[in-house]
């Protein structure tokens, strides 16, 4: 049996993003309204970096993030600030609704690609390094949207036909880009990139499913055309540079988009993508059960999103070792690691505290220690 790697992932490992302090949300307010010079935006948030490294570091991760500080949501980083051609449309709701526990519904945004899909320059190379600055020992992580999410928020409509009358024509120039910023990170010194790909995670909800034929879209050729995508991201990245993937099926301040566990894309998804490791979503029974992982690789290691950021309540110790031992009956331990099933606030708006925040996190190291003796 091959051996599956670790370090990364680590045992207990963050999604990325975290609480943005009211002053942060001030300070980025400001700046907007032009009350605010960018330099003096980068400085306090900067500061608050380092703070959340420290804190990071101090708890014990062996893995730290800039808790995407700088974005508004998870998506800024690359897909719609890292490339040319791209426009931000309206809200849509519908079936691309989400939904939280209480009812609530908020719209999703629509991409539109209006011109020639170019990189725009290393985005976030100038971040990534301040980020190495501020770790003593632990691996800093960049995350990145998956190539997937401009085409299943926008599609084919919303992706011009002079500019793109052939459809492969944009994902080659996309996943130029792509390797274009993945190659400037690792020139930087980056060793470890995480791709946050929400879509194909979706593609197991009836609802979804339905929506995608309404505009012309099979789900099935989809699940192909997204793997093969990210299989060519992935093929672009260089041999010293690990790579894993995080599903999801949203989160936007507790709101989700999507239910259905990873039955329908399994194969696909653990055989046919070329990477080592998965961080997946596990915090609910929106997400099925841990049967699909049974068609994961021997040499394939899946981090159990088996904390929920979409509710401050903490979870027990006994209840998140539970949840590991049960995916332990079908994925050996020793290919398994623990964390929050997203980020703690992949837009500005979380649901909780920084104070309960940092509750998680430490209540995850803990469960890493009590399970595999280290984090």
């Amino acid at each position: 049996m091959a051996s599956a790697p670790h370090n990364p992932p680590f045992r207990a490992e963050l999604i990325g993003s975290l609480i943005r302090p009211q002053a942060i949300k001030d300070a980025r307010r400001a700046n907007d309204e032009g009350k605010l010079t960018s330099i003096e935006l980068r400085q306090r948030e900067d500061e608050q970096i380092q703070k959340l490294v420290a804190l990071q570091e101090d708890l014990g991760f062996g893995v730290v993030t800039d808790g995407e500080q700088r974005r508004n949501t998870y998506s800024d980083s690359f897909t719609t600030h890292g490339i040319t051609g791209l426009q931000e449309g309206e809200d849509v709701r519908g079936s691309w609704t989400y939904t939280n526990e209480s009812g609530d519904t908020v719209g999703q945004r629509t991409p539109k690609i209006v011109d020639k899909i170019r990189w725009a320059g290393p985005t976030n190379v100038a971040n990534f390094e301040f980020l190495a600055t501020c770790t003593k020992r632990a691996l800093p992580k960049v995350t990145l949207p998956g190539p997937a999410y401009i085409h299943y928020r926008a599609g084919r409509d919303n992706i011009s036909k002079d500019v793109y009358p052939n459809l492969d024509d944009f994902w080659s120039d996309l996943v130029e880009a792509y390797r274009q910023e993945i190659n400037a990170l690792a020139v930087a010194g980056c060793r470890y990139i995480q791709l946050d790909e929400t879509s194909i995670a979706k593609l197991g909800d009836p609802t979804i499913r339905n929506s995608l034929a309404e505009r012309g879209d099979d789900w099935q050729d989809l699940l192909e055309i997204y793997t093969d995508a990210v299989n060519a991201v992935a093929d672009s990245v260089p041999t010293d540079m690990t790579v894993g993937i995080h599903l999801c099926r949203g989160n936007k301040a507790g709101h989700w988009q999507a239910d259905g566990g990873y039955d329908a894309v399994a194969e696909k998804l653990f055989r046919k993508l070329r990477l080592n490791f998965y961080f997946l979503e596990y915090d609910s029974p929106r997400a099925g059960s841990f049967e699909p992982l049974s068609a994961l690789p021997d040499d394939k290691t899946v981090v159990i999103g088996a904390m929920t950021t979409k509710s401050p309540d903490l979870e027990s110790v006994d209840f998140l070792k539970s949840r590991i031992i049960e995916a332990a009956k079908i994925v050996d331990l020793d290919r398994l690691c623990i964390s929050p099933q997203c980020g703690f606030s992949s837009s500005v708006e979380g649901v909780m505290n920084e104070e309960q925040e940092h509750a998680k996190l430490s209540r995850l190291i803990e469960v890493a220690n009590d399970i595999w003796g280290s984090a």
